[in-house]
């Protein structure tokens, strides 16, 4: 089509020629999907469609419009240095300019995406962190369509070509300053940047290629892990968008406090409560652990404070060979309440020994400096 018979640009796309830049743009996009060939079978859909696509090239750029409004059809052809898609007419040194100094393009910002991190908290039982676990997870995440397997096109349909930028993505335009002629480089409008156009969307993403899921995930815990530690599953966060790479999951390990054992580090610490005939005469005792209960023997005249160590009764080191140890802390308890027999007893008992409280002053400071010792381990 010459530019003596082509139609008035804004005849073709239906606005007037006060249209704005957000009308122009949305009859472009009403009348490309009315007229794509992929849709439209009609015999000058074609012709249609290009036509639609050269009126809008021109009109969605203010230079042009402008040298349209004024000298009409050559005017514009004029101005632009180009035919209706952006990328003809460009060599010289305008090309060379843009080798050289690097043409900026945003089209790799609406090509493939990584897909986003997903992030869950989970609280465990105490033995499930020292001895490992497995645990499911159900977490909801974007998932490539099953319909469409990410093409954002309905099955049996393929995206067509962007008759702007002819699928590169970019448009080119040539831009004048003293130092001559170089190429500008900027998204195309029409396809963001792909290169293409979806015309039949899949219907059960709604053209994204993704979809919201809910999925069941299995996590190994291993054994040692420790409170607030965090564990990724590769790959196994939101899909990325035109596909791109899966995001990741990141796993917040929390653990359950333990009734009778506090972690420090690889050892586990518990106190043992004795009476007074136990501590000073000394016994035999079951202590619990993690692992059923174990017999120990409490030597006599034990001080509370004073430890007992079970090797390898501890937390195993985490993906290591070691494992720490379990510690005992005797804990020696006074009665709150006695029988009169027993009254008696400690009577008679006391009448034997030292009085402590007439101790030397050396003595008194010996026993204090144990007791602080013995708090304090």
């Amino acid at each position: 089509m010459t530019s003596t018979n082509k139609r008035d640009y804004y005849e073709v796309l239906g606005v007037g020629r006060d249209a704005t830049d957000e009308d122009i743009k949305k009859a472009f996009r009403k009348l490309a999907f009315e007229y794509h060939p992929d849709r439209n079978k009609s015999g000058d859909a074609e012709e249609k469609f290009k036509e639609i696509n050269e009126a809008y090239e021109i009109l969605r750029d203010p230079d042009k419009r402008s040298a349209y409004d004024r000298f009409g059809h050559q005017g514009a052809n004029f101005e632009g240095g180009t035919g209706f898609d952006g990328s003809q007419g460009f060599g010289g040194f305008g090309d060379i300019f843009d080798a050289f100094f690097g043409g900026t393009s945003n089209r790799s910002q609406n090509g493939p995406r990584r897909g986003g991190d997903l992030e869950q908290a989970i609280e465990i039982a105490f033995e499930d962190a020292v001895f490992g676990s497995t645990r499911e997870l159900q977490v909801r995440r974007a998932q490539v369509c099953n319909k469409c397997n990410g093409n954002r096109s309905e099955p049996g349909s393929t995206p067509t070509t962007c008759q702007i930028c002819g699928g590169r993505g970019e448009i080119r335009r040539a831009e004048k300053s003293i130092f001559g002629q170089f190429v500008n480089l900027s998204t195309c409008d029409t396809c963001q940047g792909e290169g293409k156009i979806i015309v039949n969307p899949c219907t059960q993403c709604d053209g994204q290629g993704r979809e919201a899921k809910n999925v069941r995930i299995e996590i190994n815990i291993p054994a040692g892990i420790d409170d607030g530690v965090q564990i990724r599953l590769s790959g196994e966060g939101h899909a990325g968008a035109k596909g791109g790479p899966t995001g990741d999951l990141f796993v917040l390990v929390h653990v359950q406090e333990h009734e009778q054992f506090v972690r420090r580090e690889l050892n586990l610490h518990m106190d043992l409560p004795l009476n007074f005939a136990q501590a000073a005469l000394g016994t035999e005792v079951l202590v619990p652990t993690l692992e059923g209960e174990e017999p120990i023997q409490v030597p006599s005249g034990v001080q509370t404070g004073q430890t007992y160590r079970l090797k390898g009764k501890g937390v195993p080191e985490l993906r290591g060979r070691r494992r720490g140890d379990q510690i005992i802390r005797f804990w020696v308890m006074t009665p709150d309440k006695i029988t009169t027999d027993q009254k008696n007893l400690l009577e008679q008992l006391g009448e034997t020994l030292p009085d402590y409280t007439r101790d030397t002053p050396t003595e008194k400071k010996g026993l204090f400096t144990r007791f602080k010792d013995a708090l304090g381990n």
